[in-house]
């Protein structure tokens, strides 16, 4: 386990006390272990139908955790002995998930690479719509051979190339979810006027691999964007996590350089209307083997590393996910990291951003 070295100081102490550590979690079939699905504690039935995640979701929300992300992949299923290779459709699994519970923001896994820009995000803002303000999505990219081969729409491509069409993804996606005003819906009983279509705007966006005209399908998001959340796994990935709002950094020593090299630039190249960059590090954590203390006193570490909050990889839903929330989430409540289980609202207000500007909003005023 990879954490920060050398003790904190008194400063980086001050500033952890002033702010709230994010916490999220991730569901990724029964757990981040390959083999995790094989213990007696499992039902591996229950990843399939779903009852596996609900009930890890379930309890991360009790405890106040801020947003769960759902791992997909466009690869086929492999047969490696020990290990489970196949899983849900994230999207459709943060679906099931939203109508059982009520804080939680949920971000399923959508690989861009193979998928029509237009429909990613109209189901993304649909999940916004249907979870009340609390949906966004993880983009990501495929440039396997393998995943091309599988949904044989086009041929490979380099991660430079695939993570700069993602890019364009995110900028139309925002677009399109513009592209309706918030009050565009006027429900006029006594016209028969349901929606006012001078609020709705053209996007006429065009990029090296994809156009679209516009406007979206789907109104306006609650969130008026959710949430765009990237896996910095990769430097391609790093450069294009700077169009994100949320940036999750996998565990390692290079974590606080690429920590400073975001801020740098966020600063420099932050889309307007977009309040900040939320940056997690990213860890398997398991706390029926490792112990809670430990866990806990990994998770402090990297706040007090700079990062934002961190995002949990349990090493098994069944055996972590309880302790997490039974036992973790509660000492760093009460060392004064998070906030009150309970808290509400939207997942953009949750992690401090704010809700984004209507680009088109004046076009007809």
């Amino acid at each position: 386990m990879s954490t920060p070295s050398g003790g904190s100081n008194g400063r980086a102490e001050r500033e952890l006390s002033r702010r709230r550590v994010v916490l999220g979690i991730e569901i990724d079939g029964a757990g981040a272990d390959p083999g995790a699905w094989r213990g007696a504690e499992v039902d591996p039935r229950a990843i399939l139908t779903g009852e596996l995640a609900v009930r890890a979701v379930q309890r991360a929300e009790a405890a106040g955790i801020d947003f769960v992300t759902f791992a997909d992949t466009l690869e086929a299923p492999t047969d490696v002995p020990g290990e489970v290779s196949v899983r849900l459709d994230a999207l459709g699994l943060a679906a099931r998930v939203a109508p059982v519970t009520q804080r939680i923001g949920l971000l399923p896994t959508i690989t861009v690479t193979h998928t029509e820009p237009f429909h990613v995000q109209a189901s993304v803002a649909t999940l916004d719509h249907i979870s009340g303000g609390r949906g966004g999505w993880l983009a990501d990219v495929s440039d396997s051979a393998e995943a091309a081969a599988v949904i044989g729409r086009r041929t490979p491509a380099p991660a430079a190339e695939t993570w700069r069409e993602a890019r364009y993804v995110v900028d139309v996606s925002r677009r399109l979810w513009d592209s309706w005003e918030d009050d565009a819906i006027i429900r006029d009983a006594a016209t028969g006027r349901y929606v006012d279509r001078e609020r709705l705007h053209y996007v006429d966006f065009e990029s090296p691999t994809f156009s679209i005209k516009g406007p979206s399908i789907v109104p306006r998001p609650p969130q008026g964007h959710p949430v765009t959340a990237v896996l910095a796994r990769t430097p391609e990935a790093l450069e294009a996590a700077a169009d994100a709002d949320v940036v999750l950094l996998p565990e390692s020593d290079e974590l606080v350089s690429q920590l400073s090299h975001l801020r740098r630039r966020s600063v420099t190249l932050g889309p307007a209307g977009r309040a900040g960059l939320v940056v997690l590090a990213s860890v398997v954590v398991r706390p029926r083997a490792d112990g809670v203390a430990r866990v806990v006193e990994q998770i402090e570490r990297w706040a007090e590393a700079g990062v934002d909050g961190v995002h949990l990889r349990p090493g098994s839903l069944e055996l972590d996910v309880p302790l997490i929330a039974g036992e973790v989430v509660p000492r760093l409540r009460d060392r004064g990291l998070i906030g009150t289980a309970d808290r509400g609202g939207s997942l953009r207000g949750r992690l401090g951003l704010h809700k984004a500007t209507n680009r088109y909003a004046r076009s007809t005023r």
